[in-house]
């Protein structure tokens, strides 16, 4: 299917309507009467408009998700009833899986591909497995010195304000909202002002497998704005945020100068993809080039910074940039497509730039490396994938997330210097080792500072493994048991025997 030929079915263009707020269960306009448009990065068009939030509609939507909270519509619901429920959801969205994804697809840039699998069937199995969470999220009893009966509650935290970003946006929404919703929490969902459809979308089919009005509100708006306002309401009681190393300082900071909500920070990577040379090489080649080209390089825990042993460096590097240079990239919505559009012309050029950077600093290009402009592209935001080599590791390319397909091939001659090559920059979110040594292996994994070591593959995801970073690539965990810690709050009990 092309977009520039095909029309898009009637499920999907009744979504792109001028879209309000979701607030209480309903569309609301937004106070000021503002809009923010959306536009598709594959063709530079616009696809549709959507409530710009301000302070005042945060607000509502605050007020509305702890009144919902307050009366319990949602926490004092039977555990079976909260279960059932978050498994409609899941249900729904699979059953709505080529609306969604399209939808995704055309506000993003991403292949179909991409957006049905690392999108809509992805969230869908977020929301069963925290389904399966609601009966077994409780306390403890502890012994204690005394006449003392001792035992522990785990109670939600109470309103929770969700800010997710563009990369992959429905994905991201239910690493938030699934785990808060099955600790019995209400939520505020701000996803990015570049892709908003997804998350109306999400919210409306919440509310058809179930949810209570109120319990999930979605504000659409500028980070700076809506975001912000957010951060600082005095009525949220946690911020779980996915984004930039300099977003989630301005978050922390808002939340100390209000009223010290919680917060956790999935934050930025530069992760290293270490290839020893008794690596199985192919694997580790669709393990390198996947690791980078995979939604186009916009991804936090993408392997930008390749670690290549100086005995195989030149063969490796060759071999990838050949396979890169016949990557086919174009229409998102074709399925012969393999790399989609940038999700803006803003990134685009954030990323060319980066690329200019490379070249000055001596960084050798081995393929990409400019704009894709051939056919309909033009109209687009398409970069092509770029390898460089001769690569150091204090280089721009080395030090800072691109957050696009650009690849930063380093040499390195023994595991000590991978390793500190590895853990030369101020991000520690992901990380991979590629050898057939058991021991290496488990000592390489051991020494590395991030919150993901990958062995023999790359950017494996489960719904029951947690996910976060190491220095500034933030802290707390999304994903698995260990999420439920980020939306409850433990009270301790003491009883006089």
């Amino acid at each position: 299917m092309s977009a520039a030929t095909t029309p898009l079915p009637e499920t999907v263009q009744r979504h792109l309507r001028p879209r309000q707020l979701f607030i209480d269960g309903r569309e609301q306009e937004a106070a000021s009467g503002q809009s923010i448009e959306v536009r598709n990065p594959a063709r530079g068009e616009l696809l549709t408009t959507v409530a710009d939030a301000g302070p005042d509609d945060v607000n509502r939507a605050v007020q509305a998700a702890r009144l919902s909270f307050e009366k319990k519509t949602w926490r004092g619901m039977k555990p079976s009833d909260r279960e059932r429920i978050l498994w409609n959801i899941a249900d729904l969205l699979v059953k709505h899986r080529d609306e969604v994804a399209m939808l995704e697809s055309l506000e993003n840039g991403k292949t179909l591909r991409e957006a049905m699998g690392g999108g809509v069937l992805a969230a869908a199995d977020c929301f069963r497995y925290y389904a399966g969470w609601v009966r077994k999220i409780c306390g403890e009893t502890i012994p204690v010195d005394g006449p003392f009966l001792n035992y522990t509650l785990r109670e939600p935290v109470g309103v929770v304000g969700a800010i997710v970003p563009w990369n992959f946006p429905l994905q991201i929404a239910a690493w938030k909202i699934a785990p808060a919703l099955a600790c019995g929490c209400s939520v505020v969902l701000k996803p990015s002002e570049l892709t908003p459809l997804g998350a109306l979308r999400l919210a409306e089919i919440a509310g058809e497998a179930g949810l209570p009005p109120g319990v999930l509100n979605v504000v659409t708006g500028y980070g700076w704005t809506a975001g912000d306002a957010l951060a600082r309401h005095m009525d949220v009681d946690k911020i779980a945020f996915t984004g930039s190393t300099h977003t989630g300082r301005a978050l922390l900071k808002a939340a100390a100068e209000s009223n010290l909500k919680r917060v956790s920070l999935e934050l930025g990577g530069k992760s290293p993809n270490i290839v020893f040379p008794d690596a199985d090489l192919e694997a580790a080649l669709k393990g390198a080039f996947w690791g980078i080209f995979t939604n186009k390089g916009e991804i936090c825990s993408a392997g930008s910074r390749l670690l290549v042993h100086a005995d195989i460096h030149d063969e490796f590097v060759g071999k990838l940039s050949d396979r890169a240079r016949k990557m086919r990239v174009g229409d998102p919505l074709d399925k012969a497509t393999a790399m989609g559009a940038q999700v803006s012309e803003a990134q685009m050029n954030r990323i060319l730039g980066y690329i200019q950077a490379g070249v000055e600093e001596g960084a050798q290009l081995r393929c990409g490396g400019e704009r894709d402009t051939e056919g309909d592209k033009a109209k687009g935001y398409f970069v092509k994938p770029t390898v460089f080599s001769e690569v150091t590791p204090q280089m721009k390319i080395a030090q800072e997330e691109i957050f696009g397909p650009v690849l930063a091939a380093i040499r390195f001659r023994s595991p000590e210097e991978a390793v500190e090559i590895a853990n030369g920059t101020m991000y520690g979110l992901a990380s991979a080792v590629w050898t057939k040594d058991i021991r290496l292996a488990h000592r390489m994994a051991a020494e590395i500072k991030a919150g993901s070591v990958w062995v023999n593959t790359y950017n494996n995801f489960d719904s029951g493994s947690p996910f976060g970073g190491y220095k500034q690539s933030g802290f707390g965990r999304d994903l698995g048991g260990h999420a439920l810690e980020q939306y409850t709050a433990v009270k301790s009990v003491w009883v006089a025997l």
